[in-house]
């Protein structure tokens, strides 16, 4: 019986990938859209698209009916207040989860986390994304679950990290602070493998794995800023953003988001997060269960997303 895949995030940049990569096997697609982001939809694959978001129960409902396995990638990256980021972080987990549960056989749910969900002290994004964590252990019955926190993903098509990685590749490096800490990657084609070898394994239950690209001790900007210097063949000015000013214009940021209304990237817990010395993974645990190894490190994966 071919295997049915509910997902959701399905037009954001990890979530897309990961179809994609699950529609190239032949399994069965079942993807949830927002009103707002249906001129979004892939046409050139297999895809039954359900008309409706993480608020809403009976869509959830029909998102799962029939599904094997539930991936949910959809998440808040961007708010000015706890109360955003759990909307969507841990209420809509919770949602999703109870769809799930009334389902009959009940499907394997894999929730696609952060690695910030390690440190949930920095943030209010990382709070959310532990919480979140909680609310699937805490309410899954005998539902199957498995957790993955990756580090920071990039690719063709990130909207996050490549904006700095064309900085980069036109001469300017920005630098936090020193520049010092050390912070594992991992190139989105990676992530999406990793999801297709634990639905093949089937056995991760109940687990949370670190993914990564397999790069001993990670990196830090420094090695970031020469790999991209070795694609463009120039010279790269470093340029070091005082941590204060880094703090003083969060929060000016924040301030403004709260009164005019817009989610904010630049936070003061974005600063902490990015501050942090040591986002390093190890992918030892994902590796022995699935038998998952990362394929493309920092120099093709940046050829991959620049070029």
């Amino acid at each position: 019986m071919t295997d049915t895949i509910a997902i959701t995030g399905a037009t954001g940049f990890v979530g897309s990938t990961i179809m994609r990569q699950l529609a190239a096997t032949g399994r069965q697609i079942q993807a949830l859209i927002r009103p707002v982001s249906t001129h979004k939809r892939q046409t050139d694959i297999a895809v039954k698209w359900v008309d409706g978001d993480l608020d809403d129960i009976d869509s959830l409902r029909r998102l799962v009916r029939g599904a094997n396995n539930i991936v949910h990638c959809a998440g808040a990256v961007r708010g000015s207040s706890q109360a955003q980021f759990n909307r969507i972080n841990v209420d809509g987990v919770a949602r999703l989860v109870q769809a799930a549960t009334e389902q009959s056989p009940a499907p394997h749910f894999i929730l696609i986390s952060s690695l910030a969900a390690r440190e949930p002290h920095l943030s209010p994004y990382a709070a959310s994304k532990r919480q979140g964590e909680k609310v699937l252990a805490g309410q899954s019955g005998k539902l199957r679950w498995t957790v993955f926190r990756p580090t920071a993903v990039y690719g063709p098509g990130d909207r996050e990290l490549l904006p700095v990685f064309r900085w980069i590749e036109r001469g300017i490096a920005p630098i936090l602070g020193s520049g010092n800490g050390r912070f594992s990657m991992l190139f989105v084609k990676d992530l999406a493998d990793a999801v297709l070898k634990s639905l093949e394994h089937g056995g991760c239950h109940a687990e949370t794995f670190e993914l990564h690209d397999g790069h001993p001790g990670g990196y830090s900007w420094y090695d970031v800023i020469e790999a991209v210097k070795q694609l463009r063949a120039g010279p790269v000015v470093r340029l070091k953003i005082p941590v204060i000013l880094a703090k003083t214009l969060s929060t000016l940021n924040l301030i403004l988001a709260q009164i005019v209304g817009y989610a904010p990237m630049l936070t003061p817990g974005k600063v902490r997060e990015l501050q942090h010395s040591d986002w390093v993974c190890d992918n030892t645990a994902l590796s022995i269960a699935t038998g998952w190894t990362p394929q493309i490190l920092l120099p093709e994966g940046l050829r991959r997303t620049l070029g």
